[in-house]
């Protein structure tokens, strides 16, 4: 399994890259909520545990929130810490 973690991690690169500029969040809100993802001690293996997403491509959507309770970062907070 560990040999395709790296075809795993290019997949979702693509994926975040194929996102429509109108559904993607603009890349400094992105890396912002990806810092908070990181901080996490609900975030395995890029994974959340929460929700089983990829954390790269929950954060690369404008409209998708955090789905922990509360949530980390929303499409308002914009990945912000409060």
């Amino acid at each position: 399994m560990a040999e395709n973690q790296p075809d795993l991690a290019r997949t979702v690169e693509d994926y975040v890259a194929s996102l429509p500029e109108g559904v993607r969040t603009p890349e400094t809100v992105y890396r912002s909520r990806l810092a908070l993802c990181l901080r996490c001690e609900n975030l395995r293996d890029g994974t959340c545990a929460l929700c089983g997403c990829y954390a790269e491509a929950r954060a690369a959507k404008a409209a998708q929130q955090c789905p922990a309770v509360p949530p980390r970062w929303t499409p308002e907070t914009e990945g912000e810490p409060e």
